[in-house]
C-alpha cells in the first residue's frame, strides 16, 4: 500500500530538519519515523499553545501537516486499494483537523490528531520483520 516510501519519507523528513535518524533506515522505519516526528510536533505544538507561543505553535503544526503530507504520498492505491484509500482520507482529515486547531488554538483537534496517528503507528511498528519489503523504495502492501 506504500509507494515509493523511502525516497519519499526522506525527502519530507529532510523538509522538517531530521535527516540524522533516516541515513541508514529501510523504507519501514522512515515510515515509522514519519508517525513519530507527526505525532512530536503536534505534542510540542499542544505545549507552545499552552506556554502562549502561537508562532511557535503554528510553526510545529505546519511541520506535523508536512509529514503527513509525506505519509499520504507514500500510499500505494494500486497495491493498497481500500486500505490505502482509507488512510487518505484519514491523513486528510487529519491534517484538516490539525489546521482548525491551528485556527482556533484548539489543544483538543491536537489530542484528537494525535490519537488517531497512534494507534497506526502502533500498528506499523507491529509488522513483523519477515513481512517488511526489504527495499526503502517500496513499502508494498506490508500493512
Amino acid at each position: 500500500m506504500y509507494a515509493t516510501a523511502g525516497n519519499t519519507a526522506l525527502k519530507q523528513y529532510q523538509q522538517v530538519g531530521v535527516e540524522g535518524r533516516v541515513t541508514d533506515a529501510d523504507g519501514h522505519r522512515l515510515v515509522m519515523l514519519l508517525f513519530e516526528g507527526a505525532m512530536e510536533r503536534i505534542n510540542a505544538a499542544r505545549a507552545a499553545l499552552e506556554a502562549g507561543n502561537l508562532a511557535r505553535k503554528g510553526e510545529l503544526i505546519g511541520k506535523a501537516v508536512t509529514i503527513l503530507g509525506g505519509l499520504r504520498e507514500t500510499l500505494d492505491f494500486e497495491a493498497g486499494g481500500e486500505l490505502a484509500e482509507n488512510l487518505d482520507r484519514l491523513y486528510d482529515y487529519i491534517q484538516r483537523r490539525l489546521l482548525q486547531a491551528h485556527v482556533k488554538n484548539d489543544p483538543v483537534g491536537m489530542t484528537e490528531a494525535v490519537e488517531l496517528l497512534s494507534p497506526l503507528a502502533e500498528a506499523w511498528a507491529a509488522i513483523p520483520e519477515a513481512v517488511r519489503r526489504p527495499s526503502p523504495a517500496k513499502m508494498g502492501d506490508a500493512a
